[in-house]
């Protein structure tokens, strides 16, 4: 029986852990309600950009994209609507791209400055080449949106998650996340949905 005991305690004192780290693991990155930081990237133009620099914004529509990905693509022309459409009320779209260039070299600073220029891209398109800005704010999908809100406090997120429900076809998308969000922002209302699941490709990490 001493046998038996000092085999199953040590085992059992091990699974005890297991479910404690496991059950006090943390995503990373913002949440809604956040106060969300500043950053201060190079635009597509060679100017650094901050958000600190839009002194009439209400807000912004922030959204980690990028060149290669077919779910980045199926989206441009949504996300320049985006811009179209919220820039004049106040928030505009900043578009970041946090890919590294060795696993994905047509994310490099040169392959978008191009795309910017095929696309005429209204909005900065800005190379998060440390990837820290990504990390900081929790992005993990291209494209993956954070609406961010300006208060007395600072930029607080106010949605955090997909475009729409329908990647693929935009006039079949019912539910217009983003939309919904700066609308109700707008409004002086509470966003009706605050987070959705970013569908697209995964971000592409540094090799450490």
């Amino acid at each position: 029986m001493l046998k038996k005991r000092k085999f199953y305690l040590p085992a059992l004192a091990a699974l005890c852990l297991l479910v404690f780290f496991a059950g006090n693991t943390t995503e990373s990155g913002y949440k809604v309600g956040d106060k969300a930081m500043d950053f201060n990237l190079k635009n597509v133009n060679g100017e650094m950009v901050s958000m600190a620099s839009y002194e009439d914004a209400k807000g912004f529509i922030l959204v980690f994209t990028c060149n290669t990905c077919p779910f980045s693509k199926m989206y441009e022309d949504r996300i320049l609507e985006l811009d179209k459409e919220y820039s004049a009320k106040g928030y505009p779209v900043i578009a970041v791209n946090s890919n590294d260039i060795k696993t994905k070299p047509g994310d490099s600073y040169e392959e978008m400055v191009k795309l910017a220029q095929e696309k005429s891209y209204s909005f900065p398109y800005l190379h998060d080449e440390s990837q820290e800005v990504a990390k900081t704010y929790g992005a993990t999908n291209t494209p993956h949106v954070y609406v961010l809100n300006k208060t007395k406090e600072g930029l607080k997120v106010a949605y955090i998650g997909a475009i729409d429900n329908n990647a693929k076809d935009a006039s079949a998308a019912d539910k217009k996340y983003v939309e919904e969000a700066v609308g109700a922002l707008l409004d002086g209302k509470s966003v009706p949905t605050e987070h959705t699941k970013a569908i697209g490709c995964t971000i592409k990490w540094k090799s450490t």
